[in-house]
This record gives C-alpha cells, structure tokens and sequence, in this order.
C-alpha cells in the first residue's frame, strides 16, 4: 500500500519532502497511531474514540491555527466512517474550537486517491484552519 504520496511533498519546503521520502523510505502509514509519535513532533492536544487532534507540524503560511484531525483507525475512504465516527469529529472539532477560541475558519476532509486530494499521506484526516485576524492575503490549500 503507498501510504504517502511524494508528488504532493513540494510544497512546503525541501525539510517536508525530506520527512516524506523518509516516510516512503520506511514504508509506514505516518498517521496510524503506533507511527504518529515517529514522523510527528508536535503534542497530542486532545483525542476520544476516533480522532486524534494535534497541530499541523507544517501550518499553510497565514495560518493562526491549522489543527488536523486524523483518524485512530486506518481508513482512506470518507464512505469507511460510521455514524459514531463523523458524531466523534463534531465533537472534538467544537472542542478544539471552543478551546482555542477559533472565531472562524474552515474545516475540509482529506479521503481517497491522493491525486485528487492534494493530501502527501494517505490516511482519512480533516484539517481546521482559522486565519490570523488581521490576514488579508488567502490561505492556499492544495486540492488535486
């Protein structure tokens, strides 16, 4: 299975696709749990049955916060997720929300073939990405 996908590494930096081909070099998902702590520096702020929410290790520029959600289970396909799952993801998004006083912002889903989602892994996350106030220049995320 490819779980990271290099042609989508570029853009941010020469250290980020450094980690991915790593990651390819291993040949493990980044994202699983018993990998995360491997590939993935930042502190876990906030986990339940399905989710686990920490920081981006690598924010979009402009971004204040850009938290990712990733699933605890292996899945690619948003149609993997049952309903306690997406119940999960609500929950834990308000809360990461309320608690970071997030006053807006938007969330997106990463799922399927990398070629379309412009994701570098290849593990079912969603991202929470909230401007700084005074930002008038438009977080770009790639799709595709």
């Amino acid at each position: 299975m490819k779980f990271v996908d290099l042609n989508n590494s570029n853009r941010t930096g020469s250290s980020y696709k450094k980690v991915i081909k790593k990651i390819v070099d291993d040949g493990v998902c980044p994202f699983c749990p018993d990998q995360l702590a491997n590939y993935h520096k930042n502190p876990i702020l906030e986990e339940n049955d399905y989710w686990i929410a920490t920081e981006n290790m690598y924010p979009y520029e402009g971004a204040k916060h850009h938290i990712i959600f990733i699933s605890k289970k292996h899945l690619t396909e948003i149609s993997e997720l049952d309903p306690s799952a997406w119940q999960n993801l609500q929950e834990i998004v308000n809360s990461i929300s309320k608690r970071l006083k997030i006053k807006g912002g938007t969330l997106f889903m990463r799922f399927g073939d990398t070629k379309f989602t412009g994701a570098s892994v290849n593990h079912l996350h969603a991202h929470l990405i909230s401007p700084h106030q005074k930002n008038q220049t438009p977080i770009m995320a790639r799709v595709g």
